[in-house]
């Protein structure tokens, strides 16, 4: 039994994903999805538009920003992948801001001493200068990005390395996607999904242990996943 258990909290390690789940970042993306699309004469989305295409990384973001405005071939994927990551990279933190609650809810797990981590199929740069220009970054113990261990989520080796780099224990996993759900049940994770996410398909289908439509309910809906004693 850890030391959060014998407290009475049945979790030491609550990881998150970042875009959808702790912060809002689709103004700042679809901004750059827009930037790119511009500059081949496309049109623009709206954030609404852009929200389900947010998850896989920017790339696969910026594929579907293309096919839904005419298509694309390879050559110019990766012409207009680096503009967007450019234009990104200049502007990340411009809309981006946490969702309601958000802060709320890391220091109630912080006052129960949870170390908590994050996993993101965003660039690990752009993950820490966003989390950075919000002032967020020392709340983590881990910080794992898409390209961090050269495999992104769904695959559940970046979430087993959040795991052992906040230091080993009962584990959770907070996230918005398919990807989430599948790289934490994967790496034997209870996972929930916010219903406030970048959602590109209904909620109820993820195959989540549980959903939150708010972070005031991520303290109770983690007491209920708690693990069997041993």
């Amino acid at each position: 039994m850890d030391a959060n258990s014998s407290r009475g909290f049945p979790f030491s390690i609550v990881g998150f994903d970042l875009d959808g789940t702790l912060l809002d970042t689709s103004g700042d993306l679809t901004a750059a999805v827009n930037h790119a699309l511009a500059s081949i004469g496309r049109p623009a989305l709206s954030v609404e538009a852009v929200k389900p295409m947010i998850g896989g990384g920017a790339r696969r973001m910026l594929e579907h920003g293309l096919a839904a405005t005419g298509g694309y071939d390879p050559e110019t994927l990766d012409i207009l992948h680096r503009r967007l990551l450019d234009h990104y990279e200049a502007n990340l933190a411009v809309h981006t801001a946490p969702f309601p609650g958000t802060i709320e809810a890391l220091d109630m797990l912080a006052a129960r001493g949870v170390t908590m981590g994050i996993m993101t199929n965003k660039l690990e740069r752009f993950a820490r200068a966003v989390l950075g220009a919000l002032g967020l970054t020392e709340r983590f113990a881990a910080i794992i990005g898409g390209d961090t261990l050269g495999v992104a989520k769904p695959s559940p080796v970046p979430i087993r390395a959040l795991v052992d780099q906040c230091g080993g224990g009962s584990a959770a996993f907070v996230g918005d996607s398919i990807f989430d759900v599948q790289a934490a049940q994967a790496a034997g994770l209870p996972v929930i999904a916010c219903r406030f996410g970048f959602l590109s398909q209904p909620v109820e289908t993820l195959g989540a242990d549980a959903i939150i439509d708010s972070y005031a309910t991520l303290i109770p809906t983690l007491e209920r996943l708690a693990p069997s004693a041993t």
